[in-house]
């Protein structure tokens, strides 16, 4: 790689008279790192325009000075913007380029973007206009139609080093994510009062930058940083840079540590544990090798979700439920492996939007048909998570299967009141997922969905029919249950599964109901990014 070529502006802050270096003659502002003035160029002075609040320490692996390389050009990283949205936090990250062009790395979904400014174009919605988009909505922008994936409402929490142009120290904007279906992203905001910005860049994996002098805290996991539970006291450790909420391991309470570790915890105490709590299939902290749209990689299991879908009013059809598992490699980021009664799946976010027609989606060459489309929500969690875990919040979920040669492919849809995501992924084989994880052989029947009763794909049969048939063989272990029938579940479906403490209850209660499920998953994130 080649060496950073050498600074080519140099002063001293107005302020406290350290050095402040520029390495581009375009930018315009900086951020002492002693005293944290906001300074701006005046000819050949520095003039000084505010105070920079300190940085949230989020343990981003990346920081100043951290050198990469993108289609054969080396760049350095030379600023940060960090921004404060509903969800949480997010950094931009300015990307000086040795050939003196400038970009921005940011966060998106657990991943990243790297973007390039751009003139608006004269075809693209104005800054009054921005705060009147919402997710879902199309528009047109430098002469192509864009999905509106986000709308957030920011303000710049802190900045640091060098910068385009000068930081919006006060006041909130709008900011607008919009995806189109050759995988960009564009961002629009009205950052800078009276204007529009906007940008256009792809995903990246940090691994594919081959970056050098990242912080030691790019591993797996994290050590060091740890709280206590608002709730019961008991200590917790955060492993993951991007952990946005995590569970205690003690009460089961859902812990916000977006605003930062030193704020007022925000959190929310979960009550439907079931029969003896919710254990995952798959334990937390356990890694599996699996190759998940490349090369197999040791994934590790961070996060466990338990879902369900809510029938709309008047709709006579059973609430069912489905668990999904965050997994985590350093190089690739986050997964999801999903499990269902139609079988285990993987997904994971995509930056594009997959064009939609008439009960189809098509994504990179690959049509597929609408199957299911229903209204979800998070019934309990468990780990930490890369998004602001809230308590029954709901996203309307439309989940598609490929066609032809390509039926094992998934692709989902989710929107939530502030952002649409799009995941994408394939089928997995539940042995597959079994040995991946040393999953016990007492213990692997609870993981056999893969023949599930609704598992087989019947083009133009009614989902209500689908269902039904599941219903008669759940219902058959579950209509008397009685100890013995529950002991039958028990072993099928396993001692943590929602169908056995569903049996546990009913049994009791001498009550029957659906549970099972079906989702190809991929939860929303609810923000970061180019914004979540």
């Amino acid at each position: 790689m080649a060496e950073s070529p050498l600074r080519s502006y140099r002063a001293a802050c107005p302020n406290c008279g350290a050095p402040v270096e520029f390495a581009s003659a375009a930018s315009a502002s900086a951020v002492c790192s002693f005293c944290r003035s906001t300074l701006v160029r005046d000819g050949q002075a520095l003039r000084r325009i505010g105070v920079s609040a300190e940085l949230f320490d989020d343990h981003s692996p990346l920081q100043l000075g951290v050198r990469g390389e993108r289609q054969g050009v080396a760049f350095t990283l030379v600023g940060r913007l960090q921004y404060q949205y509903e969800g949480g936090t997010w950094n931009e990250w300015h990307a000086l380029f040795d050939n003196e062009r400038s970009a921005w790395l940011s966060e998106d979904n657990g991943a990243y973007v790297l973007s390039f400014e751009a003139p608006v174009p004269a075809d693209a919605p104005g800054a009054p206009d921005l705060a009147g988009l919402r997710p879902g909505m199309r528009v047109l922008a430098d002469g192509r139609a864009w999905d509106v994936a986000s709308v957030q409402r920011a303000h710049l929490l802190a900045a640091q080093g060098e910068l385009l142009s000068p930081p919006r120290l006060e006041g909130e904007f709008t900011v607008v994510d919009l995806r189109n279906g050759a995988g960009e992203v564009a961002t629009l905001d009205d950052s800078q009062p009276g204007s529009a910005a906007w940008s256009v860049g792809r995903s990246v994996l940090l691994a594919d930058l081959a970056l050098q002098g990242l912080k030691d805290s790019n591993e797996k996991t994290l050590s060091g940083r740890s709280l206590e539970c608002p709730n019961c006291g008991t200590a917790l450790e955060v492993k993951l840079a991007t952990t946005q909420s995590l569970v205690c391991t003690n009460c089961a309470s859902v812990v916000d540590i977006s605003a930062g570790l030193g704020a007022d915890l925000k959190h929310y105490q979960q009550n439907n544990a079931g029969v003896g709590g919710a254990e995952p299939l798959l334990p937390l902290g356990r890694s599996g090798t699996l190759a998940l749209g490349g090369p197999p990689l040791p994934w590790q299991v961070v996060g466990y979700l338990e879902r369900c879908d809510i029938p709309a009013p008047g709709d006579d059809e059973e609430t069912s439920y489905w668990r999904e598992y965050l997994v985590y490699n350093a190089s690739a980021g986050f997964a999801f492996l999903v499990d269902s009664n139609e079988g285990w799946s993987w997904v994971r976010p995509i930056t594009g939007a997959p064009a939609l027609r008439s009960g189809q989606a098509v994504w990179e060459g690959v049509t597929y048909r609408q199957k299911w489309e229903y209204k979800a929500r998070v019934t309990w969690v468990l780990g930490e998570f890369y998004w602001r875990v809230q308590r029954d919040e709901d996203a309307r979920v439309t989940d598609f299967e490929g066609t032809g040669k390509a039926a094992a492919r998934r692709l989902s849809r989710e929107q939530t009141r502030n952002e649409v995501t799009w995941s994408a992924g394939e089928t997995l084989n539940a042995a597959t997922v079994a040995q991946a994880f040393g999953i016990a052989p007492e213990a692997q029947a609870a993981l056999q969905r893969d023949v599930a009763p609704t598992s087989f794909k019947a083009a133009g049969v009614p989902k209500a029919l689908l269902i039904f048939i599941g219903v008669l063989v759940v219902v058959m272990l579950l209509s008397m249950c009685s100890e013995d029938e529950c002991e039958q579940v028990k072993t099928t479906f396993g001692a943590a599964s929602t169908e056995y403490r569903q049996c546990e209850r009913n049994r009791g209660s001498g009550t029957t109901g659906r549970v099972g499920g079906g989702s190809y998953g991929g939860w929303s994130s609810g923000g970061g990014g180019s914004h979540k």
